[in-house]
């Protein structure tokens, strides 16, 4: 990020640029920026959007051998084509000696570093790396958009807020806009404003259904389990859910089996380490055993819906109670 914010600066550009990785909300702050910077305003004859995997190679490089129109450049966007994990040999032959007059933007959420098409970037511009952010930078983020409405927020509220929002900065956007009209006029956002106004993720239902399953309240599983039927989620999905949930239980139990810790762990299963303390308390009140039905029991489950041998709904409320 560092080298697009210098490029940026100093409006010394490179003729191709790769933003990619799972952070949607950076990856589309920085296209911006660089689309501020390398386009003339709002010249629709000079800039040119691309989207999907289908985009055509050949009528992109046609374009990017025209002269742009009275205008210093031509700049192309080109978002999650999956070029870069394959189909990409095409443009990337046509980036060892493009027009020096166009530009290229990429945007995708995964690439294959191998890829002729990535390399070629490389070697023409740069290739930045948007990853979900960590819990510290996310804590310094938050506390900044509060900082610019006026207002403060403590260490553990943060916490909470995170565990409720998740690391997707999308939502976490989302969720501070909300925080920040329902505190108005209140210098300090307290814990009580979060749990008020805050909307908690799908995931972080699940979690707590799993955990009143291993504390055996079969009361609070189903409650949650109806919650989200309220909220619209279909019984499949939370099946799902479930049974990645469980799936992801089994990684923690054998990687603290060989010795890993939080720090270790977390990326192995795609979580920050805050979340990944938090898998290792919930998989420490289950044996291997126990997850390893759960699962079968999921698959089952599944199967019985769909030869129509049991309703959805019915079928996760039996195996939430036959878990037990």
């Amino acid at each position: 990020m560092q080298q697009l914010q210098t490029d940026i600066k100093e409006h010394t550009f490179r003729q191709a640029y790769l933003l990619y990785g799972e952070e949607r909300y950076l990856k589309r702050q920085y296209t911006q920026r660089l689309r501020n910077a390398l386009c003339d305003g709002d010249d629709r004859m000079n800039t040119h959007f691309y989207t999907g995997k289908d985009v055509p190679v050949g009528e992109i490089i046609d374009l990017a051998e025209t002269m742009p129109f009275l205008a210093e450049r031509r700049v192309i966007f080109i978002s999650d084509s999956g070029l870069f994990k394959s189909g990409g040999e095409k443009l990337a032959e046509y980036l060892s000696a493009p027009c020096e007059s166009c530009f290229f933007v990429f945007t995708e959420s995964e690439v294959d570093k191998r890829s002729k098409l990535y390399k070629a970037v490389q070697s023409l511009g740069h290739a930045a790396e948007f990853p979900v952010q960590d819990e510290q930078t996310l804590k310094r983020w938050i506390a900044g958009m509060l900082g610019k409405e006026g207002k403060k927020i403590t260490e553990n509220t943060v916490q909470l807020f995170l565990q409720k929002t998740g690391t997707d900065m999308d939502n976490i956007q989302t969720e501070l806009e909300k925080l920040i009209c329902y505190c108005m006029d209140r210098e300090i956002v307290a814990s009580e404003d979060v749990e008020a106004i805050c909307t908690s993720r799908i995931s972080n239902h699940i979690f707590d259904m799993i955990n009143a399953i291993a504390a055996g309240n079969t009361t609070q599983a189903l409650q949650l389990y109806y919650d989200l039927l309220a909220l619209k989620e279909p019984p499949m999905r939370i099946l799902f859910l479930i049974a990645r949930q469980c799936n992801t239980l089994l990684q923690v139990k054998a990687l603290r089996s060989r010795g890993y810790d939080s720090k270790a762990i977390a990326p192995k299963i795609g979580v920050p380490p805050f979340i990944a303390g938090k898998y290792i308390t919930q998989a420490g009140r289950f044996k291997t055993a126990v997850l390893r039905s759960a699962v079968e029991q999921c698959v089952e489950a599944e199967e019985a819906v769909k030869s129509g041998r049991m309703n959805d709904r019915m079928s996760v409320e039996i195996l939430i109670l036959s878990v037990l």
